[in-house]
């Protein structure tokens, strides 16, 4: 079991950038593809983008491509989501997330294929 720890939201402007991270303890990290996933008020949870255990292959959600960098470091057990050009529609509760695969290149996309979650870290970008 891996434990999932999100930081680094907070209130930004338009424009502007952050860079989130999760701290995961537990099994060994190199042993999940990652993921961050976001939820706005009244909507559902959403895809943003994802990391495979080895950290060479991602996938972004269509709108995030250009503006979001995942990345990870497996000697940390962290992974990261650099966040630029951020927009107010992008105000959400993003969340980390961790996959157990065998495949070490594997991109898991959907929720449904994430075991482990944490709580979650509040982002507001302010127009």
């Amino acid at each position: 079991q891996v434990q999932l720890v999100e930081s680094g939201g907070g209130l930004v402007q338009a424009g502007g950038s952050l860079r989130l991270s999760c701290a995961a303890s537990g099994r060994t990290f190199s042993s999940y593809a990652m993921g961050w996933f976001r939820q706005a008020p009244g909507k559902e949870r959403e895809f943003v983008a994802a990391i495979s255990r080895s950290g060479g292959s991602t996938d972004y959600a269509d709108s995030k491509k250009g503006r979001f960098t995942i990345s990870r470091d497996n000697a940390k057990n962290a992974v990261y989501l650099q966040m630029n050009s951020l927009k107010p529609e992008d105000t959400a509760v993003y969340y980390c997330a961790a996959a157990t695969t065998t495949g070490y290149s594997f991109v898991a996309v959907t929720q449904a294929r994430y075991a482990y979650w944490g709580q979650g870290t509040q982002v507001t970008v302010s127009s």
